[in-house]
């Protein structure tokens, strides 16, 4: 099977060299929007002790086994360049250069292809060289101080706004604008300079605007989207559970506080000096029926308030189940490809790639007939 589908970016051909986070994520995304993914992955893995069947981040993709520190393997994965597309890395800056497969090699091969890198730090800056990880990405750009309650420790959002959020999804976006660039008349390949930091402090973009105009406090948990507000929060049910408020607009208030029985209560939603007593009094109300009474209660109300489900419960709520926000493939649950497209849906097609499973089929498809040898002796 030479391509993951009937996606927008069928026909499009994508070298992974094989890592961990956010630039499998990014891949991945391509071959849920149906591009040819061919993972190059090394002998020993790329360092993540995670069972390969497991690892979803590799769904819809191919792999091939090639040592880039032996004799030939940086050749194999030019030859592999020469086909594609899109290549996409992320090694400190200079270790692709190092092995022989950075851009000039690439590019050099073939002018055309985009040369995406993804990196923490970015491929230049005082810190460039440094390891890192999602939570130091985001700390320096302001954005994980922005998160979590007043007089407490940031919240860790998981890698979700860094690795993936700031890093895979901006890759992506570089990607795909590059791609436009280079099949226009005229146009070129080029490198795409991914870096975490720069997703991270774009994201917070009008947050910045907000500060700037007088209309956010630059300290957690005191504005308006950021917990400070009484009725755009999460709030403790009878069974230890949570509901979801955000009724940020006075007639989603309105039905909000009807619906919750405090109407008559509690003090005008504009009297900031009694935010603290309107909290209390939302809290105490909320205490006081389990989590799925108060989703009863709600259901089809435009209170905007919303149950806090778990990843396990998640694929289960209705409306999530009636779009198929999630689907089962391989015996394995998971997110199904997003966006949606009207004309070419992506989809699930294959289960996450083995380490060098697919080697002589991509062999076959891509027209690289020395990566046969290579399959030949990885089955051995």
């Amino acid at each position: 099977m030479a391509a993951t589908g009937n996606g927008p970016l069928a026909g499009v051909r994508v070298v992974e060299l094989a890592g961990i986070g956010p630039g499998p994520f990014a891949a991945m995304v391509l071959a849920d929007l149906g591009a040819d993914v061919v993972r190059v992955d090394r002998p020993g893995g790329a360092g993540l002790n995670i069972d390969p069947a497991y690892d979803l981040t590799n769904r819809n993709k191919r792999s091939v086994l090639i040592d880039l520190k032996a004799e030939g393997g940086p050749d194999q994965v030019l030859d592999l360049v020469e086909r594609a597309d899109v290549l996409i890395e992320g090694y400190r800056p200079g270790v692709a250069e190092r092995l022989g497969v950075g851009p000039q090699e690439c590019l050099a091969r073939n002018p055309q292809l985009v040369y995406g890198r993804m990196t923490g730090w970015g491929q230049e800056g005082p810190l460039a060289q440094r390891a890192g990880h999602d939570i130091a990405y985001i700390a320096i750009t302001g954005t994980l101080g922005m998160i979590g309650k007043a007089g407490e420790p940031p919240a860790v959002p998981a890698n979700l706004v860094g690795d993936y959020a700031g890093g895979s999804l901006y890759l992506v976006i570089g990607v795909l604008a590059a791609l436009q660039h280079a099949r226009t008349e005229g146009g070129a390949g080029q490198i795409v300079d991914a870096a975490i930091v720069d997703g991270a402090a774009h994201l917070a973009t009008m947050i910045h605007g907000m500060m700037a105009a007088g209309g956010w406090q630059d300290r957690r948990g005191s504005n308006l989207l950021d917990g400070g507000c009484p009725f755009y929060g999460n709030y403790e049910t009878a069974d230890g559970e949570y509901m979801a408020v955000g009724a940020l607009e006075q007639q989603f208030y309105n039905e909000f506080i009807e619906l919750l029985g405090i109407k008559d209560e509690v003090p005008a939603r504009k009297d900031f000096a009694r935010w603290g007593e309107l909290r209390g009094a939302v809290a105490a109300r909320f205490r006081t029926k389990t989590r799925d009474a108060w989703t009863a209660v709600f259901e089809g109300s435009d209170a905007c308030v919303a149950p806090v489900l778990s990843l396990g419960e998640a694929p289960s709520h209705p409306h999530l189940a009636a779009r198929g926000t999630f689907v089962e493939h391989s015996g394995l649950t998971q997110p199904a490809p997003a966006p949606r497209f009207s004309a070419t849906p992506g989809a699930v097609v294959r289960p996450p790639a083995q380490p060098g499973a697919d080697t002589a089929e991509v062999a076959l498809d891509w027209d690289i007939p020395g990566l046969a040898g290579t399959a030949k002796e990885d089955d051995r």
